[in-house]
């Protein structure tokens, strides 16, 4: 069993889906997270490791980043972002998590497949990754379950790292003075 042709199949799925997701929306997510004095992020499963690996990120570039559950996450306040990676948009301890945070008046975003789902509807600004659900498989991907999904949120959320560092007129050297030291 050749492993090439696999790999080629996901490089195919994964090129067709992020050229689907609209530049203008990662761009408003862009200047969102510029905007906000704390960026909060959330996810379940897999997902959430894409929104822990992107405000690790986000804490490299100097900004106040941090991961929802967490011991050491503060309160979030009106002037703050909650970033939430939902597939399906409907897991419910996220769609409580935007319900609280809505409450105190933070913004939200939410990257997500399904913009009319529960947490699309919630949020102050969308991204659609234009990927399968778990629950509509059909016509999608030759992945298992949300995979497409959450490799097209890392590989997303990478190049808004990148626009962003553009803007703070970062790179990537000098984004080594907040990487971890202690290992």
């Amino acid at each position: 069993m050749s492993t090439l042709p696999q790999a080629s199949s996901i490089i195919q799925e994964l090129e067709r889906t992020l050229q689907g997701i609209r530049p203008g929306e990662m761009e408003k997510l862009a200047k969102q997270i510029m905007q906000a004095e704390q960026i909060f992020v959330a996810g379940a499963g897999r997902s959430g490791l894409m929104m822990k690996a992107f405000a690790m990120r986000l804490m490299h570039m100097g900004l106040r980043a941090y991961v929802v559950g967490e011991t050491v996450t503060p309160g979030i306040t009106e002037r703050d972002l909650l970033l939430i990676g939902s597939g399906s948009g409907e897991t419910k301890t996220l769609v409580s998590m935007a319900a609280k945070a809505s409450s105190i008046g933070a913004a939200i975003g939410v990257v997500t497949i399904v913009p009319a789902s529960t947490l699309g509807t919630v949020a102050s600004l969308t991204v659609t990754i234009p990927a399968v659900t778990k629950d509509n498989p059909a016509g999608g991907s030759n992945q298992p379950m949300g995979t497409l999904f959450e490799q097209s949120l890392l590989i997303m959320l990478d190049t808004i790292v990148m626009n962003l560092m553009e803007t703070l007129q970062l790179e990537g050297t000098g984004m080594y003075g907040n990487h971890a030291n202690l290992e």
